[in-house]
């Protein structure tokens, strides 16, 4: 996964908007792919928790989130990663599109996926050996839709396109099966503010119809 900045709260201009957004796509990219680096969670224990807006919607699940990160040791969120989401076989907790659309692995949304990435001249990296409908790569793509250079295909219009196609119709039960598994804490709040984030999103995707 890329490495990204931990994202600050957003100013009130359209790029600091979309910056912020960029950023936490990024960031969620990696606290989904792998237990974090000490450098990410270091930055992560410092960062701001104050939004410049007085009362904005994600400012107390983030500041919930860091203060996570301020509360567990890098081992034990590590630890906690590995229970919810590693190990051999089948997970604790599925982080992929497929498996909450259809309830199983590898089914038709991953090959509607590989066509719409396709469309975007997009493909997996050969070296990351999960599927594309990982909740890592989506956001990844998301963050590309954002900050990318080219206008043809990194515009506002294709955000919604996919993410209403491919994040927003399984994400919130992604979601309740990590805040509900007994042993999340750390990823329990990581899971509350990607709820509140996908849900600012979707706010704001509709009101460009």
């Amino acid at each position: 996964m890329t490495t990204t900045a931990i994202p600050m709260p957003a100013g009130s201009s359209a790029l600091d908007e979309e910056t912020a957004r960029a950023e936490i796509y990024g960031l969620l990219a990696q606290l989904y792919y792998q237990a974090p680096s000490t450098d990410l969670l270091q930055a992560l224990r410092v960062a701001v928790t104050e939004s410049p807006a007085q009362g904005a919607f994600l400012e107390e699940p983030w500041r919930q989130l860091v203060a996570a990160a301020r509360q567990h040791t890098d081992a034990a969120i590590a630890a906690e990663f590995d229970q919810l989401f590693g190990g051999v076989g089948k997970p604790e907790v599925y982080v992929f599109a497929s498996h909450y659309l259809t309830g199983f692995l590898n089914e038709k949304p991953l090959a509607q996926l590989r066509t719409d990435l396709a469309a975007l001249g997009l493909a997996r990296d050969e070296n990351m050996p999960e599927t594309e409908d990982h909740m890592a790569y989506l956001c990844e793509v998301m963050r590309y839709l954002v900050a990318g250079d080219d206008m043809v295909v990194c515009n506002l219009t294709a955000q919604r396109t996919f993410f209403t196609t491919h994040v927003q119709p399984w994400v919130g039960a992604m979601c309740d099966a990590i805040e509900t598994h007994q042993s999340a804490q750390f990823y329990a709040e990581l899971a509350r503010f990607t709820r509140a984030f996908f849900s600012v999103e979707t706010q704001g995707f509709d009101m460009l119809e």
